[in-house]
């Protein structure tokens, strides 16, 4: 199978291992939730901790805390707290997740590929 032009052309940096930044873009966004949270919050906007919570089937309010505050420290999340009571929290894409929407479509036009809708 011949590779796109671009992938052709893309240099790909190189530890002494011979490995390209794999493992640092899995610690990133690997795990089991970071990429459904990611998912969410670039294809369908802005979301509050509890439609979060509601939208991830068996995600626990502890590991989706955990979640978010990752994701916020590597800058993929944005975090808004209004000072309400109840409080409300909001979470958001930000510019640097969004970057990530063509791997989601590429993952979604491989998965579609060998995995046809059933009729």
């Amino acid at each position: 199978m011949n590779k796109p032009a671009s992938i052709e052309k893309r240099q790909f940096s190189e530890d002494e291992d011979g490995l390209c930044p794999m493992p640092d873009i899995a610690k990133l966004i690997g795990g089991k939730w970071k990429l459904i949270i990611l998912q969410i919050l670039i294809f369908r906007g802005m979301k509050r901790f509890n439609e979060l919570r509601r939208m991830i089937d068996g995600v626990t309010q502890t590991m989706l805390t955990k979640q978010l505050r990752a994701l916020e420290a590597d800058g993929l999340v944005e975090r808004k707290v209004y000072a309400e009571v109840p409080p409300r929290v909001e979470y958001r894409a930000t510019k640097r997740a969004h970057e990530l929407q063509e791997m989601f479509l590429a993952m979604h036009d491989w998965w579609v590929k060998d995995n046809p809708p059933e009729e």
